[in-house]
């Protein structure tokens, strides 16, 4: 996809709702020219507001649709912007569940104008069922309580550490907003259940002894809307190591009210079970809480008091970064 992308945030209703576009700001901001919203909408981002011929003016070359609902569906009332996008000359860009080749009036504008359309989650490729053959090369993955608690952008702030130290590395992305700021994954979630451990073996093949594989966790073992891609992830990773990821003031699943989290022990001992299928010896060397919602004194009170009951080391990847993780793997 060319860049600069001009964010669509739609209409948006909330701060979680925009955690793709979000994702690609805090990563790539360089990439990013500004945001288009929606008469309506309650999430910003904090970059240039644009109308789309504004954005095309300044040369926004991609318009990447920000924003995520249950589902995955492009709502009708985005169809309208996402046409404009194509008649200013932008492509357009979607990680949705709903296809844009799917939609004639898209469809149709992207040949009328000769613009491109990427549907991120759609695979570019087969893939094999899942082995469980050992791989060489280091693995680590983050496993959640719930979805959206920060597996991704945990990924990433070790990815980084670990090159800020001279270790070799690879963020490997599973989901739709990793594979914008990698530039290239896997949107595992569009995978064929039985080809989930396939697909990641794939991503993550054999590799250099001291080399570390850095995978996108996804979903969480407790949601039981997401279970089953992340039971396929575990078994396909091959984790050597587990990173607990956990938002503390949520007091139910994500789009679930009457379904509460998992305390964080059961929460470890159950991927740890589920890992040990393929790879026996992996660990959990770590949690990475998003304490955002707490003061500095209730943070610092909550990450102490947590390492304390668990006996592993508590971070928050904002607040005090994921050098103490790193250290306990290198």
């Amino acid at each position: 996809m060319e860049r600069p992308y001009l964010l669509f945030l739609g209409d948006a209703t909330d701060d979680l709702s925009i955690k793709m576009a979000r994702g690609v700001v805090s990563w790539r901001r360089s990439w990013c020219i500004g945001q288009y919203c929606l008469e309506g909408c309650k999430a910003k981002l904090p970059i240039p507001e644009f109308d789309i011929e504004e954005a095309a003016t300044a040369g926004a070359k991609t318009m990447v649709v920000g924003v995520v609902n249950a589902g995955g569906v492009i709502a009708e009332n985005w169809v309208d912007a996402l046409v404009k996008a194509l008649a200013a000359g932008m492509d357009v860009a979607s990680g949705m569940h709903s296809r844009l080749s799917d939609i004639p009036e898209v469809r149709e504008a992207a040949s009328n104008f000769g613009r491109q359309l990427f549907d991120i989650r759609r695979p570019d490729r087969e893939f094999a069922i899942g082995t469980g053959a050992k791989r060489l090369g280091k693995r680590l993955l983050p496993v959640g309580t719930d979805c959206s608690v920060g597996k991704m952008y945990t990924a990433l702030a070790i990815e980084q550490e670990m090159l800020g130290r001279g270790v070799k590395a690879d963020f490997r992305a599973t989901g739709q907003t990793g594979v914008l700021i990698a530039g290239g994954g896997i949107a595992v979630d569009a995978v064929v259940a039985d080809f989930i451990s396939g697909a990641i073996e794939w991503l993550s093949p054999d590799n250099d002894p001291d080399h570390w594989d850095v995978i996108e966790g996804q979903g969480s073992l407790f949601h039981p809307s997401f279970a089953g891609v992340s039971l396929g992830l575990l078994h396909g990773a091959q984790p050597d190591a587990l990173v607990l990821c956990h938002e503390p003031t949520r007091t139910h699943m994500r789009a679930l009210e009457s379904w509460p989290l998992p305390e964080l022990s059961e929460c470890i001992a159950a991927n740890l079970e589920a890992a040990r299928l393929t790879n026996p010896d992996v660990r959990c060397v770590g949690a990475s809480i998003d304490t955002s919602r707490f003061t500095e004194a209730e943070a610092e009170d909550y990450l102490r008091e947590t390492e304390a009951a668990l006996g592993i080391v508590c971070v928050d990847p904002l607040r005090t970064g994921v050098a103490r993780i790193v250290d306990e793997l290198v």
